[in-house]
C-alpha cells in the first residue's frame, strides 16, 4: 500500500548540518525555533495557543533508505532499528516534544528545537501529560545511558552508506 502525505509547514532551527545537531529534545533545552505553516493550516491552530508543548512529526528530508540494525547515537551496539530512534527508518518520520511559546499568524516559536532546519512538517499534535506521561515505564537498552542525551551531539552514522 502506498501513502502519500504533504507538508503542512516548514521547521525553522539554528541546525543547517546535521553534525553537532542534539540527538533529542532533551539535549536541545533552550534552543529556539520556529515553525512557519502553510497559510490554509492556520485556522487549524485555533485554541493551540494554551498549551505548553506540541509534538511535531516531520520528515527526515536529509535521509535516505533505511537499515533494520543500527548502531545508535548512545550506544556502540547494534540495536534493531525499532528499539531505537534512528533516523534511517522505513518511513522517515520524526517525532519531537517542543515548548511552545506563541503563535502570531503562521508562525509558531518554539523552543528545545532537535531538527535540523528546514524540515518538511507533517502533523502537530497537543502533548498533554495526563494523557502522554506514564509513572511506571522502562527504558530498555538506555536506561543507564539516559542522562547522556544532554550532551550527546549528533555525527556522521546514519549518512548515506
Amino acid at each position: 500500500m502506498v501513502i502519500t502525505y504533504q507538508t503542512i509547514g516548514i521547521i525553522n532551527s539554528p541546525f543547517k548540518n546535521i553534525e553537532k545537531m542534539p540527538i533529542q529534545p532533551g539535549g536541545a533545552l533552550g534552543i529556539a525555533g520556529s515553525i512557519e505553516l502553510d497559510e490554509k493550516y492556520v485556522p487549524a491552530l485555533k485554541d493551540l495557543e494554551g498549551f505548553s508543548h506540541i509534538y511535531i512529526l516531520y520528515h527526515f528530508h536529509r535521509v535516505n533508505g533505511w537499515k533494520p540494525v543500527v548502531t545508535p547515537f548512545l550506544d556502540n551496539t547494534a540495536r534493531g532499528l525499532f528499539a531505537t530512534r534512528a533516523p534511517k527508518r522505513p518511513n522517515p518520520i520524526g517525532l519531537s516534544v517542543v515548548r511552545l511559546l506563541g503563535i502570531k499568524g503562521n508562525q509558531l516559536k518554539i523552543e528545545n528545537v532537535d531538527v535540523l532546519d528546514g524540515t518538511p512538517l507533517l502533523d502537530i499534535k497537543p502533548y498533554l501529560s495526563d494523557f502522554d506521561h506514564f509513572k511506571e515505564t522502562s527504558s530498555g537498552w538506555l536506561q543507564d545511558v539516559s542522562e547522556e542525551v544532554k550532551h550527546t551531539r549528533s555525527d556522521q552514522r546514519f549518512k548515506d552508506d
